[in-house]
């Protein structure tokens, strides 16, 4: 897979599904946040619901909703599945 292909999970939109490529570049703290959430790589996600303003998104992971701020999940990188 060419790095042109990698998104940020942030920019997916409602119904739409990925697989988690990485973790940006992010605090460690926040880091192991998003990887205790289950964000990790190999990991599919699907986009659940965005909020009227677009802030947060509501994602599918590994059988649990979980919300994010977009800014949070952009520093996800995902392919489209």
């Amino acid at each position: 897979m060419s790095s042109a292909q990698h998104i940020p999970l942030g920019s997916l939109q409602v119904g739409q599904m990925a697989r988690i490529v990485s973790l940006g570049r992010t605090n460690r703290s926040y880091r192991e946040k998003l990887l205790a959430f289950g964000l990790t790589p190999g990991t599919l996600v699907a986009v659940e619901r965005v909020a009227p303003m677009g802030d947060p998104m509501e994602l599918r992971v590994r059988g649990f909703a979980l919300s994010l701020r977009r800014g949070e999940a952009d520093t996800v990188m995902v392919v489209r599945a």
